[in-house]
């Protein structure tokens, strides 16, 4: 497990979704004289360039078709998207059909459309868009007919120089041309060129594949897809674009901000991208299932490497038990071993971690492969940090594994564990001894722990001593009324009896949780005065502002550490209105205090976390995500005196 996984779109397919691109070059073919648009949705890293790249090889040995990749991304900053889709597209079906030879006129005469398209756009943007796009009510209500008409307003132009190249630009053109052209005339004329050159190519069917539409910038993404409405009534075209819906929503919003709010105004949003394609695609998410076997797949694939032959075999085999996922067949360790034989070494490891992890790993990252092989990659990277600085021995995978899980989908408790662990003498954490013993639970878990009704493990059953000396902690009560942290904690291997402070020096990239158990120097004194009373505090705004930013996010991390690790939450601890007036004397803290906010566990904390930040949140940003919290809150069904109070402030703040 030492080799770090791509990121990079693939045609090796570990989640079945070489089902998706066959029906979508099985629609293609279907009409092949039609004009088709089909988009391919899904969530960032779903998987929609993996099935872009499934689709273009399935093209490969079709000698009458020509298949094109287009990424608007990679055209963002450098010139107008709109146009570099259209000169890719002629460029790339010129080359492949080399049609410079036999269609020598036709081609000069699309590329001079081409350009004066680009004149057009760079003079009276505003009409092009209004055009191949879809304006908003009366956005425009009537296009420019002729560039000499565009060139008589500069304000259209940034510098004179500008306007006096494009004129010459345009005049060159309209000379060539003989006439003067108009907006609407010459895209309908180069629609029919591009006929003309579809038919000198000799192909039954152009496919354009658009990828990477939701990582543009809105300007970008709707340029591109103005583009593809040019295409759209084009025979023998069919265009597939890959994009996140909600980010082309947001796009759309952000391109027509005039539109009026309300419920027509989302309804526009969202039809823009209905009314250009034709047949939607959604990539659905990873169950719990689908998880398993696609982690499986990933840690013995980066293990054995992909070109193995045993390992196709084994992919066969997953997608075979994919086919049907309701039956739940496990990939387990007899299929593993059958498939890859002598090479199958790897395979224990890769199971138990897959087990272990898929339940919480599919919810936490609501089944997003990309999420998942992040996830992945900082686990094995984390182990070659601990080989390289001499204490790999000391780190046990599925130990880590588990820890990570806390670190990336329960913050909260994560970070309560590493306050514990640093200040521990041996690195342990015996609360966690609790919850890791607890079989299941009768009835739904509540706040008091000594009234949980539990099953035990046989090794609990028999040592009653241990479960009468349970310590009255609200720490432990907030673990045992959390049903994400008691699924958690059954996941193997038990942490409550090793030394967890190798993990926690590994996960250093995120923060140093040591600084509570050492190291301080100089700073101890000033953390202690702001667990001081309030008066005291208060009075320390001066002698804060001179901390360094670095000191002061470190004095913010120890004196957050200590309130954490008391557990009580009910009433304000001690140490809050220290983080008050640290945050004022150094705003560039306000993000760190509301993360601090909103990881605190809802189902126990007071009301205190609904007032007395407004004097240390000072820019707009922050105090709207501080509304926002606000408005979290009030909706809470799990604190009904967090609600009523949050409630009460966002009246006072309207």
């Amino acid at each position: 497990m030492a080799i770090l996984l791509s990121d990079n779109e693939t045609k090796v397919d570990l989640l079945n979704s070489e089902a998706f691109a066959t029906t979508i070059v099985k629609l293609i073919r279907e009409k092949p004289d039609s004009p088709v648009t089909i988009g391919v949705h899904g969530d960032w890293g779903a998987g929609k360039s993996s099935v872009l790249e499934m689709i273009e090889a399935n093209f490969v040995e079709e000698k009458r078709v020509v298949c094109i990749k287009f990424n608007g991304w990679r055209f963002q900053g450098f010139e107008d998207a709109k146009i570099a889709l259209l000169e890719n597209i002629v460029t790339e079906l010129v080359e492949k059909r080399s049609l410079l030879t036999k269609a020598s006129e036709q081609v000069k005469d699309i590329f001079k459309r081409i350009d004066w398209l680009k004149v057009a756009k760079k003079a009276g943007g505003l009409a092009f868009t209004a055009f191949t796009g879809i304006p908003s009510g009366d956005l425009i209500n009537t296009i420019t007919s002729g560039l000499s008409k565009i060139a008589q307003d500069p304000a259209k132009l940034a510098t004179k120089e500008n306007l006096a190249e494009i004129a010459s630009q345009a005049g060159s053109l309209l000379k060539e041309k003989g006439d003067s052209k108009n907006i609407p005339k010459e895209i309908s004329e180069f629609r029919e060129e591009f006929d003309k050159l579809l038919m000198l190519a000799d192909v039954d069917q152009l496919v354009v594949l658009v990828d990477d539409l939701d990582r543009c910038l809105p300007e970008t993404a709707i340029e591109t897809l103005e583009a593809i409405r040019l295409f759209i009534f084009t025979n023998k075209t069919a265009f597939v674009v890959a994009a996140d819906e909600n980010m082309i929503e947001y796009a759309v919003r952000r391109h027509f901000p005039d539109l009026p709010e309300g419920s027509s105004y989302q309804a526009y949003t969202r039809n823009y991208l209905e009314k250009l394609i034709q047949v939607p695609f959604r990539i659905p998410i990873l169950g719990e299932f689908e998880t398993r076997i696609y982690v499986t797949l990933l840690l013995v694939g980066s293990a054995v490497g992909d070109d193995l032959e045993g390992f196709n075999k084994l992919i066969q085999v997953a997608r075979d038990l994919l086919k049907k996922p309701w039956e739940k067949k496990a990939l387990d360790a007899s299929a593993v071993n059958k498939a890859l034989g002598t090479d199958a070494g790897i395979s224990g490891t890769a199971l138990l971690i897959s087990d272990q992890i898929a339940p919480i790993l599919a919810r936490g990252t609501k089944g997003n492969p990309r999420q998942i092989k992040r996830f992945l990659n900082t686990l094995m990277l984390r182990q070659l940090m601990a080989e390289a600085r001499g204490f790999g021995s000391d780190i046990n995978l599925p130990a880590l594994a588990k820890l990570m899980i806390a670190e990336r989908f329960m913050p909260n408790l994560f970070d309560q564990l590493a306050a514990a662990t640093a200040t521990s003498a041996n690195g342990s954490c015996p609360e966690l001894k609790y919850i890791e013993d607890i079989d299941d639970f009768v009835g739904e878990p509540t706040t008091d722990a000594n009234k949980k009704t539990r099953k035990k493990t046989k090794e609990a059953e028999n040592d009653e001593e241990s479960a009468q000396a349970m310590p009255e902690s609200s720490m432990l009560n907030g673990w045992m009324s959390s049903a994400d942290i008691l699924q958690w904690a059954k996941l193997k291997p038990k942490l409550s009896s090793l030394d967890l402070r190798p993990y926690l020096f590994i996960a250093k990239d995120r923060k140093d949780y040591f600084i509570t158990s050492g190291g301080l120097g100089h700073l101890t004194t000033t953390i202690e005065k702001l667990f001081g009373a309030k008066l005291m505090v208060t009075s320390m705004s001066a002698d804060l502002k001179l901390l360094t930013n670095e000191e002061a996010l470190i004095v913010f991390e120890a004196v957050k550490s200590r309130i954490l690790s008391n557990g009580d939450f009910s009433k304000q601890p001690a140490g809050v209105e220290g983080l008050t007036v640290l945050v004022k004397s150094h705003p560039e803290l306000q993000s760190n205090v509301l993360d601090f906010l909103d990881a605190l566990p809802l189902a126990n904390v007071g009301t205190w976390v609904t007032t007395g930040w407004e004097t240390s949140l000072v820019d707009q940003v922050h105090k709207q995500r501080f509304t926002e919290l606000l408005e979290k809150w009030s909706k809470t069904d799990a604190n009904k005196f967090v609600s009523t109070a949050a409630k009460a402030v966002l009246r006072i703040k309207k």
